[in-house]
């Protein structure tokens, strides 16, 4: 009766999922890393990696290792002069039965007890033991691998079950069946890919929508509930301000609908020479957007659909100090802000609370990351107000990561607080802030985010603090401390003068009606600031939600970025790329100056630059702007050209190991071919040994021109085979139906 106990949370379990890459390579992964398979070049695999069986045979080895050196550290004994090896012998009458050898030798000067103790280590082997045990599996097929997963999407909120937290203005039973439903009605099944609980009161999930994998979101909370609660509600305000798609291209069903974004957008036509049209953003907009006059109506076309012919599509947000209706380019969003100042809640005085809490939390956080701020700790007396947070934080500490708790409200000024772990054993530094205008609920915020997804190895991965200053403002470390707060801190930050005094604050309100007096407190701060606001409230899908623009507060991305990092750099290439293997010559000799021209990263991936999905474990999805240059090359026979970016492919490539092999024989033959004194014949027989006649088929051809593009299937506008990009239309698609027939119906 033993297996029904795994069900028990009292029995240690890992889940592990596996994914199948290309030809006979798999992907395991489990916690936060990840192990590639493969098999042996005679068993048709590419040798690329240890096959799983390898990997079996060296956990033996490496799980007595590790006993020994647990052994002798705890005893001072060195381990500079022990080797251990391990050799499998296999019974030649039944492959199965196999003794495992294992060998250790001991250098002289260890006693006679220490090499007693070693070897009763190596006895103690966690695998060994296993394997002499002998586990059971079993196998079965199952209709939803998270199908346990999945049993709190399915709860049926009733009398009994209400469970109110601080901040949410209905119970958590009732807001995940109410965000549930409004996701089922849309058509999108939500998947519960994963669960993290590595310290009491902290936890994290993963979802998903099935169909579409790439529209995902992250949840967290001081509960189960609590945390989903927070992942379906960020998915649903993804979905209401298109951040799933934020630099995607559309299609052209979508791009010639009667509205792409939404039904109340408009589009405006650049003035002459290049000159913003009159009706978008307003004075004090432009002041922040276009202080030179260079900012330009080319700027600012659409990404995703691509129409430059009908001009800036512009969506509207009313004006908070006098309630007018401002016009902001979809493009401009898109770039700056991403999804700093967007919420969904049970109703929009929630939504509001979360979308001005969250932008308080980041713009504090760059000004203290920026300018290095030493904050003060929060006294020890506060603390033990919240026994949860403290049990949290002393699993943390008792795990050997040092916790520090800060006041984040600069003297009281904003709703924000900050816990920072350190990690000694790599030196590196995570510091997380949460604002909320309750003081307990900014607090687990920031305790919850900084565990949000991550394993006790994953806090392996932040780097350490610096003295310097320039590391500190540079602006995508910014950026970097937006996606997942793992961007880079100042020494000074840790300092024991604090600049500020600690305050308990507390901004929250009454009882009765909290949120709609958290929000008028939270704008009136900005209001106090000097900061004008502007919003867009969203009922379309049933759940109130808004996003919410602080301009010169709010954004992500620097405001240069809408002139010399727009993403609509994609209309430049998209058409072209995507017809790649039907265009000229002259045609391909105008892409690929473009391309030089352009002075884009070679190493950035063709995903980024035309905003196109593509499979990962296909050559489009790994190709880069080097590698696509270097087949326009090929095509164009200019074979100096090609052999210079070979080079550089070679010296970083990140590739699969067949491309890799690839480009190894085009660059071996490309010098051949430029060598006048050289003959491919002489050398065929031999690179066809090396490489293989397939391979050396598609290098010859690659290189004289009759094969162009080796690896790239062919595709269009229509984006025909591009299955990953065309799920995410479809996604798309059931978004913009619900819009049209709420439009159509009101």
């Amino acid at each position: 009766m033993w297996p029904a106990n795994l069900s028990n949370p009292g029995v240690s379990s890992m889940e592990i999922n596996v994914n199948f890459l290309d030809n006979l390579r798999l992907e395991a992964k489990f916690d936060d890393f990840t192990v590639i398979t493969d098999q042996p070049i005679r068993y048709k695999g590419d040798g690329s990696a240890p096959s799983p069986f390898d990997y079996f045979l060296a956990s033996s080895a490496l799980c007595a290792a590790y006993f020994v050196r647990v052994y002798c550290l705890a005893r001072d004994v060195p381990t500079d002069n022990i080797r251990l090896s391990q050799n499998n012998i296999v019974d030649p009458e039944n492959r199965y039965n196999q003794i495992f050898k294992i060998q250790v030798e001991l250098p002289e000067d260890i006693s006679a007890k220490d090499r007693q103790g070693i070897l009763r280590s190596i006895d103690r082997c966690t695998v060994k033991k296993v394997v002499q045990t002998g586990p059971e599996f079993e196998i079965e097929v199952v209709e939803n691998l998270a199908e346990d997963a999945q049993a709190l999407l399915m709860v049926k909120p009733d009398a009994e079950h209400r469970t109110f937290i601080e901040g949410k203005d209905l119970p958590l039973e009732q807001t995940i069946a109410n965000m549930t439903k409004i996701l089922a009605d849309l058509g999108m099944k939500i998947e519960i890919a994963s669960w993290r609980n590595i310290v009491p009161h902290v936890w994290s999930l993963h979802i998903r929508d099935a169909a579409s994998p790439m529209c995902f979101t992250n949840g967290k909370g001081a509960t189960k509930e609590a945390a989903l609660c927070s992942a379906l509600g960020e998915f649903i305000e993804r979905l209401n301000c298109n951040f799933f798609y934020n630099d995607q291209y559309f299609g052209e069903e979508i791009a010639h609908s009667e509205f792409v974004h939404y039904p109340n957008e408009r589009w405006f036509q650049p003035g002459a020479g290049d000159a913003l049209p009159a009706e978008i953003l307003d004075d004090y907009t432009l002041a922040i957007y276009n202080p030179e006059g260079e900012l330009g109506g080319s700027n600012l076309i659409d990404t995703n659909s691509g129409r430059i012919d009908r001009g800036i599509c512009s969506l509207p947000f009313v004006r908070r100090s006098d309630g007018e209706v401002v016009y902001f380019p979809s493009n401009l969003i898109e770039n700056l802000f991403l999804s700093n100042g967007m919420s969904a809640g049970n109703t929009l005085a929630e939504a509001q609370v979360q979308c001005l809490s969250e932008i308080f939390e980041r713009a504090v956080k760059k000004e203290i990351i920026e300018q290095e701020i030493a904050l003060p700790d929060v006294p020890q007396e506060v603390l033990a107000k919240y026994p949860h947070i403290v049990e949290g934080i002393a699993e943390l500490e008792k795990q050997g990561f040092p916790v520090l708790v800060k006041d984040a409200s600069l003297g009281g000024r904003f709703p924000v607080m900050c816990v920072t772990l350190m990690n000694p054993r790599t030196g590196g530094v995570f510091a997380s802030f949460g604002a909320h205008p309750s003081f307990q609920v900014a607090l687990e915020r920031s305790l919850t985010e900084l565990l949000q997804g991550r394993s006790f190895e994953g806090l392996n991965d932040v780097p350490p603090p610096t003295f310097n200053s320039m590391a500190v403002q540079e602006p995508n470390n910014f950026v970097e401390h937006f996606i997942d707060s793992t961007g880079v801190v100042s020494w000074r930050f840790f300092s024991a003068s604090a600049e500020y005094e600690f305050v308990e604050w507390d901004f929250s309100g009454a009882h009765q009606d909290s949120n709609q007096t958290e929000a008028e407190r939270l704008l009136q701060i900005l209001d106090d600031m000097g900061r004008e606001v502007y919003m867009a409230e969203y009922d379309d899908l049933g759940a109130p939600a808004c996003r919410i623009l602080v301009p010169g507060y709010s954004e992500v991305y620097p405001v240069e970025d809408l002139i010399w990092d727009n993403t609509n750099k994609a209309l430049d290439f998209r058409e072209d790329i995507l017809n790649l293997q039907r265009l000229s010559d002259s045609a391909l000799e105008a892409l690929v100056e473009r391309l030089e021209e352009s002075q884009l990263d070679n190493y950035e991936t063709i995903i980024s630059l035309i905003g196109v999905e593509f499979d990962e474990n296909t050559v489009w999805g790994q190709l880069t702007i080097l590698e696509l240059k270097l087949l326009i090359y090929l095509a164009l026979q200019r074979h100096e050209e090609a052999l210079e970016l070979v080079e550089m492919f070679l010296q970083y490539n990140d590739n699969t190991v067949e491309r890799g092999l690839f480009y190894r024989a085009v660059n071996a033959v490309l010098e051949i071919a430029l060598d006048d004194e050289l003959e491919l014949g002489d050398y065929l027989q031999n690179l066809q040994r090396m490489f293989g006649e397939e391979v050396m088929q598609a290098v010859v051809g690659s290189v004289n021109g009759t094969l162009r593009f080796h690896g790239l299937t062919p595709t269009n506008m229509q984006l025909q085979g591009l299955d990953k990009h065309l799920r995410l239309i479809e996604s798309y698609k059931k978004l913009h139906a619900a819009r049209a027939a709420r439009h159509q119906s009101a």
